[in-house]
């Protein structure tokens, strides 16, 4: 079990940079599952600690909605009762469970917030890893499926086709989470900062002073010492979903974390996928389907104005090409 702490990590006071123009702060908190991370300019210390604060604010709420650890929450309370009947929600959780049915339709359901009985049976959740057998799974795929998730927009209510459902906020909560820091931050009156939950995914506000945007590196998938990409971000976001996270080798083979709901085992062929986009939650979302189904179906796929990186499992060299590079 994840054991979240709410507290201030590497606290940093606003300090003058260059000419004393601006004030640089940096500060972190522990919430849901993630480290939040924050590097804020500005002109008053005041402004941009009470700007760290609310925004850290509206992380510490959403741990309270969208947590699966914490039994009182709405998320909770819906894979707690919704195989008995329908749900009441509030209005913000049912329309962020809408947008995820559409990121489910718009992938062909490889983006799938049902895939929590998966990852369990995996092992994934407590990180050790396990096989298990083929029947096991074909049973708990019949309990994995966004169609069996029924949204009723007349009450605001949900509820599961399946008893035994359950739905998994990580492929969606942190990018919510910086998304929602973004904007209690541009209400605060910040016009340059950096988001980061959990080193990856990441929202750009603004650019540093100086500078044409915030510099953004993607790692190696195979070496964290090494950098095989760096982007410029302004009012964008960034988001990475890679294969060296969370796995185990089991027959002389190995099995990662990132699923595809579709056949009931890790997703094969990709090392990491990296989105960016104009929001948080479409660059997180949209790393899932881009790294289960590969660079054909994304540069089909992906939506007008979205970027992908891709680093594939393959071989470097004249015939095959470079195993990472940008999606065309």
């Amino acid at each position: 079990m994840v054991v979240l702490i709410l507290l201030f990590a590497a606290l940093t006071l606003p300090q003058p940079v260059r000419g004393g123009e601006a004030l640089r702060l940096e500060q972190s908190l522990d919430a849901m599952g993630s480290t939040y991370s924050l590097v804020l300019y500005g002109d008053k210390r005041e402004t941009l600690l009470a700007a760290a604060e609310q925004a850290f604010e509206e992380v510490r709420r959403l741990d309270r909605m969208l947590s699966n650890y914490r039994k009182e929450s709405e998320w909770s309370r819906v894979n707690r009762d919704a195989a008995a009947g329908p749900v009441a929600v509030s209005e913000e959780l049912f329309r962020l469970l809408e947008r995820c049915a559409e990121y489910s339709r718009q992938s062909d359901g490889a983006f799938d917030i049902t895939v929590g009985p998966l990852i369990k049976i995996w092992g994934f959740y407590k990180g050790s890893g396990r096989l298990p057998h083929r029947a096991e799974i074909r049973g708990i795929l019949a309990r994995v499926g966004y169609r069996k998730v029924i949204l009723d927009p007349a009450g605001s209510t949900v509820r599961f086709a399946r008893p035994g459902m359950e739905l998994d906020p990580g492929g969606i909560g942190k990018g919510y989470a910086v998304d929602r820091m973004a904007a209690s931050l541009r209400e605060a009156g910040i016009g340059a900062g950096l988001i980061t939950a959990g080193g990856s995914s990441i929202y750009a506000l603004g650019s540093p002073p100086g500078e044409k945007g915030w510099k953004v590196q993607i790692r190696h998938p195979k070496d964290a010492s090494k950098i095989v990409e760096e982007v410029r971000l302004c009012d964008q976001s960034l988001s990475t979903s890679g294969n060296y996270e969370k796995f185990f080798r089991a027959g002389g083979k190995i099995y990662r974390h990132i699923m595809d709901p579709r056949t009931g085992y890790p997703a094969q062929g990709m090392l990491s996928a990296s989105v960016i986009a104009p929001r948080t939650l479409d660059s997180e979302a949209w790393t899932k389907p881009v790294y289960i189904l590969g660079r054909a179906w994304a540069a089909r796929r992906l939506p007008s104005g979205f970027r992908a990186y891709l680093c594939e499992d393959k071989p470097s060299g004249k015939r095959t090409g470079h195993p990472c590079a940008w999606l065309q």
